[in-house]
């Protein structure tokens, strides 16, 4: 069964023009951690996660994160990093060698260390344009 020309569209010619490919969207994981710091140690629990950042940044499947401190919770920062795949936080990354120098940097600022949570977007939207 053949596509007809109002699916396919036509060029200048008028010849039937063949379908554009189809765009490839994986879907992604958001990995979420709300992370406890004492706002005493703000300042130092920044610099250090500016030098873990690349320890993350380089593994593979990671695509983007971003840290958020919250305002109405002067002690509570929000962590969301997404990733290509499940199994590129739990596995790649939680077993790798850069993993344990981020927990060295890290993990001492938590009380109490922090439930991570993984999910997959079933809906969203954006902002519209007028």
């Amino acid at each position: 069964m053949g596509l007809s020309r109002s699916v396919l569209g036509t060029d200048q010619l008028g010849d039937a023009t063949p379908p554009r490919p189809a765009v490839s969207c994986r879907a992604v994981i958001l990995e979420h951690a709300l992370l406890p710091v004492a706002p005493s140690r703000h300042d130092e629990f920044e610099a250090a996660f500016a030098e873990a950042r690349p320890l993350i940044a380089g593994m593979p499947g990671f695509r983007s994160l971003t840290l958020s401190r919250c305002l109405e919770d002067d002690g509570t920062y929000l962590l969301l990093v997404e990733w290509d795949a499940l199994e590129d936080h739990t596995v790649g990354f939680r077993s790798s060698p850069e993993y344990q120098e981020w927990r060295r940097l890290l993990h001492d600022f938590y009380d109490p260390f922090p439930t991570v949570w993984h999910f997959e977007a079933v809906d969203s939207a954006g902002a519209t344009t007028r």
